[in-house]
């Protein structure tokens, strides 16, 4: 098994190019279920869950192809994907590839809306939280889909098809909101979304399927409109930077000191992450080529409290990465986690390498220390393990985080591009450490 190995102790300086939104890919990816044409998705990143996503999907017969390296291109560009769903042949999800992947189980609403039923297992995923389907299964009930839970899998049908129908949600799903917005295309009439998700990557699905032929008004509020079509036909999308990618190399940079221009993104996708990291000494600017991340080495890093809340509050996905950035502040911090339970794992790491952190049910004190020094982890989930990288950046000595599979889930060629700007970062083969 993998390892990342980092000796801390140098500061960023350079160039970073942001990749493509691995949460904006995946449910772009699943919308080529809902037409018979070709779907083409550009700026994808190189990723195992993309991949896996991909071999998932040529189960119910998906065929896609990549492109191929172009004149200019270097391998920290986005790869273009070509999807082709001319035919359904299998509606059921099989519990050995979707317990593999939690987004795989949103196929539920293009398989349902284009073949009026689909078998899917309940889902995997990180051990973060329990994450129910109960918003999925209300919503697609209240478009007049009969579901059933049978030996551990989600059973739904519409013989007739699915019809427009009005659905407020509880508390705001990202995932939940991709699949009503995916399935209430093909419905019939018009389908109205309450209380829906505001992330940048549910506004990215539907201008995707809008070009597709769909009709939907109000993606990124909070009430989303979808007015059905009897078929959505192909189209063209560029997936949008990945916000989670640019709060952590921001994170780092100002872990790190140094001064890094982070490429082919906007600071509009995640303000409210890039204010609370100004807040702590550090330089945020909006530049030509994206966002320029400036600390000084020598400069204390302020503590600042954090509450994570649902778009466009502070982003679940980088607590851990600011955690991290919280260890080396000048004084004391207070970070809350209010979306998922369970998602502290990364705390009893980050002590093994010196840092003062102290749990209270959803909320951490975290106590500021001079210096951190390197040792032996583990990563527990996706964002922590990348946490773990920012703090071993700093550390004193040789940090090694082990499991490293979770990290490339999500982050692409995280190494190499930490090591052109100057971080001693390498990754260990499995066979090479026997």
């Amino acid at each position: 098994m993998d390892k990342i190995r980092i000796v801390g102790g140098n500061r960023l300086d350079g160039i970073i190019p942001i990749s493509g939104a691995k949460n904006a890919a995946l449910p772009l990816i699943i919308a080529s279920l809902l037409t018979d044409e070709r779907l083409t998705l550009e700026n994808v990143p190189r990723l195992r869950d993309v991949s896996l996503l991909n071999r998932i999907l040529s189960n119910h017969g998906v065929d896609y192809s990549l492109n191929g390296k172009r004149p200019g291109e270097d391998h920290l560009t986005g790869q273009t994907i070509h999807l082709t769903a001319r035919e359904i042949v299998d509606t059921c999800a099989p519990y050995d590839l979707v317990s593999q992947m939690r987004a795989s189980f949103w196929v539920i609403g293009p398989l349902l809306a284009r073949c009026g039923e689909a078998r899917v297992s309940l889902p995997g995923g990180c051990a973060i939280g329990p994450r129910p389907v109960d918003l999925f299964i209300a919503g697609l009930e209240a478009m007049g889909a009969a579901i059933d839970i049978e030996a551990g899998y989600v059973v739904a049908r519409a013989p007739g098809g699915l019809r427009g129908g009005r659905y407020t949600f509880p508390k705001v799903s990202v995932g939940a909101t991709h699949v009503l917005m995916m399935a209430a295309t093909l419905a019939k009439g018009e389908t109205v979304i309450e209380n829906a998700a505001r992330e940048p990557e549910v506004a990215d699905l539907a201008r995707c399927l809008v070009a597709m032929g769909a009709k939907i008004e109000g993606a990124g509020t909070a009430t989303i409109h979808v007015q059905g079509v009897p078929r959505l036909h192909g189209a063209t999308h560029r997936v949008l930077p990945d916000r989670i990618e640019t709060g952590t190399y921001a994170m780092a940079v100002a872990m790190t000191g140094g001064d890094v221009t982070l490429t082919h993104t906007s600071g509009d996708l995640l303000r409210n992450a890039l204010d609370a990291l100004a807040a702590t000494g550090t330089s945020v600017a909006d530049v030509a080529e994206g966002l320029r991340i400036v600390r000084d080495p020598a400069s204390p890093i302020h503590p600042v409290d954090v509450v994570t809340e649902p778009y466009p509050g502070f982003p679940t996905d980088l607590q851990a990465q600011f955690m991290a950035l919280m260890t080396r502040a000048a004084g004391v911090s207070r970070i809350t986690e209010t979306i998922f339970e369970n998602r502290l794992m990364h705390v009893a790491e980050l002590a093994r390498l010196g840092a003062r952190i102290d749990v209270d049910g959803r909320t951490a004190r975290v106590t500021g220390v001079p210096r951190l020094v390197g040792a032996p982890v583990m990563a527990t989930d996706l964002r922590a393990s990348v946490s773990l990288v920012i703090a071993g950046l700093v550390a004193e000595g040789e940090t090694t985080v082990s499991r490293v599979y979770h990290l490339d889930r999500g982050f692409e060629r995280l190494e190499e591009k930490l090591s052109r700007c100057g971080a001693v970062i390498e990754r260990i083969s499995g066979e090479g450490m026997r």
